[in-house]
């Protein structure tokens, strides 16, 4: 596609989009979808404060430690695979309600366990229904949503994510304070099983996507989509687009075998990239070991558990800034802005713990623990407020509409493989060259992830699903194959 195409295409969608409004119905399918966000994000957050109390119980080392966190991350990295490979033939709303057992099952299991075995197992059945969700919600969502509100509905998974990590920070800190004991972290982990009985029902009610409908050949039901989803203008002119994309991809495989073709190898390694560095700036370690870090500068349990509170708070918030954002900025720009940001804080916070001494006169310096609690909350200004959000929209925007599924969940594969190495290496790594190591290593992989960022994340804002397709294979056809 020349540029010059390419510009009038944008030009039509302005147009279009100037006139479409988002039917109240789309709001519903994505608060209720979005569940699964929640559960994904209480049962990622509620492990940081059930590990200070099932330590002792079952027994944990720095290495059990590693495996009980990361088990769920290896569990999801497999979850991510299937759902995006079976999701193509059952749907994305018969994966989700699917999920949504396998969650249940995991908390109640995890909240029973009774040694390190049975929940590493519980935790990598937990880990499955997470994977999923991470590869499905945005997918549907994204195919679902009208193309001028797709970047806010899509992130309001996220914003999903880390209330739901607010959640379990807050109930940790809650069931320590009133029932505190042995038995305290069973709670925690029992709580999720709620969220995911509403999950359940409410999906029950909920359409699939239009895409997939069409996908599928049944055009009446894609249509009946569109019409309560957006405005009566509208429909006839997404679904033909929708009808013409799809007749024209009908050569494309619906497994792996697509990454023969060049240009389409190409964008999975992209979408690869852009989910590893979301988890190569070690996120995940502040959101499941951030009790942990703020102990071994100096907190107790209580202190170190109500001071996590506020890394939730703050997730929360600048999601909100982040959904904002969306509307503004265009995704490559957030993309680089949060690259950035998110590497000095990791440089900062490596800078305190280095040449801030652990004590004075005899006594724990405080300032040296605040001033690493100020780095975590500066850091996940930058990752909610602009990586994570941009970064579920890219993955849900980039990949063409039969290889969807199969391509997030081979991206969100990787994402959670890499989540997974990084949480298990952590307590190892702190234990063997402390926090200001592993953080100045962070910082690396960060300014690594920068100029990945800046060489081949693409512009999406403003486009439909199908244009953003074609685009992609006019781009990555040529000679460069850069995204610019």
């Amino acid at each position: 596609m020349s540029r010059k195409n390419h510009l009038i295409l944008n030009k039509e969608l302005r147009l279009s989009s100037s006139n479409t409004r988002t039917e109240p119905f789309v709001k519903v399918i994505a608060v209720v979808a979005t569940l699964g966000g929640l559960l994904f994000g209480y049962d990622t957050g509620v492990i940081s404060g059930a590990l200070l109390f099932m330590g002792p119980e079952l027994n944990l080392t720095p290495f059990t430690t590693g495996l009980v966190t990361s088990s769920l991350l290896f569990g999801a990295a497999f979850g991510a695979l299937a759902s995006g490979y079976f999701g193509v033939a059952a749907g994305r709303k018969k994966i989700i309600l699917i999920l949504a057992i396998i969650f249940a099952v995991g908390a109640l299991g995890t909240s029973i366990a009774p040694n390190v075995g049975s929940m590493i197992f519980f935790r990598l059945v937990l880990g499955a229904a997470v994977g999923g969700s991470a590869a499905t919600v945005p997918i549907y969502i994204a195919e679902i949503a009208p193309a001028n509100r797709r970047g806010q509905l899509v992130t309001l998974q996220e914003l999903m994510i880390v209330f739901g990590q607010m959640l379990a920070y807050i109930s940790n800190a809650s069931f320590n304070s009133v029932w505190g004991g042995e038995n305290t972290w069973r709670w925690m982990l029992a709580v999720a099983t709620l969220p995911a009985v509403l999950l359940f029902c409410g999906m029950i009610f909920m359409p699939d996507t239009p895409r997939w409908y069409v996908m599928k050949g049944r055009l009446a039901e894609a249509r009946k989509v569109l019409e309560r989803t957006r405005a009566r203008q509208d429909v006839e002119w997404e679904l033909t687009e929708i009808e013409q994309t799809l007749a024209t991809a009908q050569h494309q495989r619906l497994h792996l075998n697509a990454l023969r073709n060049p240009w389409l190898f190409k964008l999975f390694l992209i979408g690869i990239g852009i989910a590893v560095i979301q988890q190569l700036t070690g996120v995940n370690t502040i959101m499941y070991y951030a009790p942990t870090m703020l102990k071994a500068v100096g907190m107790n349990d209580s202190s170190a558990l109500f001071a996590t509170i506020s890394n939730g708070v703050i997730s929360v918030l600048m999601t909100f800034v982040g959904m904002w954002l969306l509307g503004k900025i265009g995704r490559r720009t957030m993309t680089i802005i949060g690259q950035l940001g998110c590497t000095t804080c990791l440089v900062f916070i490596g800078i305190v713990t280095f040449f801030i001494p652990e004590t004075i006169h005899g006594q724990l310096d405080m300032l040296r623990s605040y001033m690493v609690l100020l780095g975590m909350l500066m850091f996940l200004s930058f990752q909610q407020g602009t990586l994570s959000p941009v970064t579920w929209l890219l993955l849900s925007e980039i990949f063409p509409t039969r290889l969807r599924g199969t391509f997030m969940g081979g991206a969100v594969f990787a994402m959670w493989l890499a989540n997974f190495l990084i949480s298990f290496m952590f307590p190892i790594l702190l234990a063997r060259i402390g926090l200001a190591g592993v953080f100045f290593i962070f910082a690396l992989v960060g300014i690594a992830g920068t100029m990945f960022v800046i060489k081949y994340v693409p512009e999406t804002r403003n486009c439909s699903l199908e244009q953003i397709e074609h685009y992609l294979h006019a781009k990555l056809s040529s000679n460069h194959g850069v995204v610019r």
